[in-house]
């Protein structure tokens, strides 16, 4: 019964990984959860056999990571400087397969929940779970996760792009921006970025990074052609399923860079340089 319950478990263990990355923020801390929830799996079998392997553990990775996430918040009030989401990286030839449940821009957008709506928002919103469900993973009753939701909703719409943008859309901007930042070229970088768009970088207190948001065009543009500037190799990668760039310091892995393109502008730029967070990112390259 075991080797049927672990093929059961391992068939669902990418989708649960995607649920509790999609609520932490952090692919290394989902992992640990899911790996933690095969244990409690099996001791609830040997109680009593689990019919339904999937809803089972959906809401028992949820209710788990919903734990860590709110031991995590408290971590992250005293964090020095922006708070970051850890990327996953991949060469482009082996670009990863992610839905939408973990763009990089989304899961920058979800930092603006409570744990609660973050949980309630991602279960009913990506992965379509009824509220009745919901609110077994999140401890509140289905009317108060369907507000939970609804106010997620809100703060999600706020901040995440308002144009879909295909791949072919996003690696034509981020291309060019690129182009631009290798020329020289700070106007053309500054007629690429949106009016509002915004510049965030995770040091984490560990490496030198801004501790404050760069706002505005004209201080992203420079800001980021200052950084371009700096010695380093350049790589072209798989940032959540997007394309983004690998800087590399005497063939380190220095930062990771994740572009928000909405419409035909760049809305958000943000630049992970955390180690921590960097050698918890899978990367293909490295």
């Amino acid at each position: 019964m075991t080797d049927e319950l672990a093929a059961a478990y391992d068939a669902e263990r990418p989708r649960l990984v995607r649920v509790a990355y999609a609520i932490l923020g952090s692919h290394a801390e989902a992992e640990d959860v899911v790996a933690d929830c095969w244990l409690r799996l099996v001791a609830a079998d040997e109680r009593e056999p689990v019919r339904d392997v999937a809803a089972w553990a959906t809401v028992t990775v949820a209710r788990a990571a919903l734990d860590v996430l709110r031991s995590a918040r408290v971590r992250r009030e005293t964090y020095v400087g922006p708070w970051l989401p850890e990327p996953v990286v991949a060469d482009l030839e082996d670009r990863v397969s992610l839905d939408d449940s973990v763009r990089y821009a989304l899961l920058v957008a979800l930092e603006r929940l409570t744990p609660a709506e973050r949980t309630a928002w991602v279960l009913h919103d990506i992965f379509e779970m009824p509220f009745d469900e919901v609110a077994g993973a999140v401890g509140r009753s289905p009317e108060a996760v369907r507000q939970l939701a609804r106010r997620a909703r809100q703060h999600v719409a706020a901040g995440t792009p308002r144009v879909a943008v295909d791949a072919s859309t996003h690696d034509r901007v981020v291309g060019a921006f690129l182009g631009a930042t290798a020329g020289g070229d700070l106007a053309g970088l500054v007629r690429m970025l949106d009016p509002s768009v915004v510049l965030t970088s995770d040091g984490g207190g560990v490496v030198n990074a801004a501790r404050r948001p760069v706002l505005g065009p004209d201080k992203v543009a420079r800001f980021f052609a200052g950084v371009a500037r700096k010695d380093g190799q350049v790589e072209v990668v798989d940032v959540n399923g997007r394309t983004g760039i690998a800087w590399r310091v005497g063939g380190h892995l220095h930062s990771v860079v994740s572009f928000t393109v909405d419409g035909e502008l760049i809305t958000r730029i943000d630049i992970v340089l955390a180690p921590a967070k960097l050698s918890a990112a899978r990367s293909a390259a490295q």
